[in-house]
C-alpha cells in the first residue's frame, strides 16, 4: 500500500488570527491500510482531513506526504497518485456525458483518439456503466452522476482513491454496488461515510470529533466508539 503520512498537520479557519478553534487540530497519522473509513458528525473535520491527502487543502502547520512527496511542494505529482471523488458529482463532471468525462481523464495517458475512446468504453463497461455513458449528465440521477464521477477518477488508475461521502446520493441498490466496487479495487481506498454498514467494510476506522481523531482502530470497535460518542453514552 502507498504510505500517506501526516506530521503535526493542522488546518486553521481562513484569515483567522488564532481567535477560533482549528478546523483540524495538529494530527500525526500514517495511512497505509487497504481500506480506511472516516466517520464523525457533520463539521467534525472529516472532509478537511480527506482534502489534505491530495493537496486540495494544505496544512497551516506540519506536513502531509504521499510516498515521500510533500503535498505543498509536489502537489501535481501527489494528485497523480491520489484520486479524489467529491460528495457533489456536478463539481467534478465537466463534460456533457460520462463517456466524455472518462475520455477527458484519459487524454494525458492515451493520446490517440480512437484508442482513448476504446479505453474509456472498456473502463465504463468494467464498472457496469456503459449503458449510461452517452446520456447527458443532467439526465442522470444524483446517484448515477456519482458513479460516473467515480469512473472518471478511476480511469487514470490512481494508487489511492479518496472519496468524500460517496454513498450520500445513492439508493440501496447502488450503495451495494459501490461497496462491491470498493471491496474489489486494487487501490488503497480512504472514504468518509455516515453509513455505518459501509464503514464496517473497512479494515480501519477513524472517528473524528471537533477537528481531532478520537479513535483509530478496527471497524467494530470504531463504530461502537462513534455510536457512544454520537449518543452521548459513556
Amino acid at each position: 500500500m502507498p504510505s500517506i503520512l501526516l506530521q503535526d498537520a493542522s488546518v486553521l479557519p481562513a484569515g483567522d488570527g488564532g481567535t477560533h478553534a482549528p478546523i483540524l487540530h495538529p494530527l500525526s497519522l500514517e495511512l497505509d491500510t487497504a481500506r480506511t473509513a472516516v466517520v464523525g458528525a457533520n463539521g467534525s473535520g472529516k472532509s478537511t482531513l480527506l482534502k489534505l491527502l491530495n493537496g486540495l487543502v494544505l496544512p497551516d502547520t506540519g506536513t502531509v506526504s504521499v510516498d515521500g512527496l510533500d503535498t505543498a511542494r509536489h502537489g501535481a505529482a501527489v494528485r497523480r497518485r491520489v484520486g479524489f471523488v467529491f460528495t457533489d458529482p456536478l463539481s467534478q463532471l465537466v463534460m456533457p456525458t460520462g463517456r466524455d468525462d472518462v475520455e477527458l481523464s484519459l487524454r494525458a495517458s492515451v493520446r490517440n483518439r480512437v484508442q482513448r475512446r476504446a479505453a474509456a468504453e472498456a473502463r465504463l463497461e468494467a464498472l457496469g456503466l456503459l449503458e449510461l455513458a452517452d446520456r447527458s449528465i443532467y439526465d442522470l440521477s444524483g446517484g448515477e452522476r456519482q458513479l460516473m464521477a467515480l469512473a472518471s477518477v478511476l480511469a487514470v488508475e490512481p494508487a489511492v482513491l479518496v472519496a468524500d461521502e460517496p454513498s450520500t446520493l445513492l439508493d440501496l441498490r447502488n450503495t451495494a454496488w459501490l461497496r462491491r466496487i470498493f471491496a474489489s479495487l486494487p487501490q488503497q481506498v480512504i472514504y468518509t461515510t455516515h453509513d455505518l454498514d459501509f464503514a464496517a467494510d473497512a479494515d480501519r476506522v477513524l472517528v473524528m470529533d471537533g477537528g481531532a481523531v478520537v479513535f483509530d482502530g478496527g471497524p467494530r470497535e470504531g463504530i461502537a466508539a462513534y455510536r457512544a460518542l454520537a449518543l452521548g453514552v459513556g
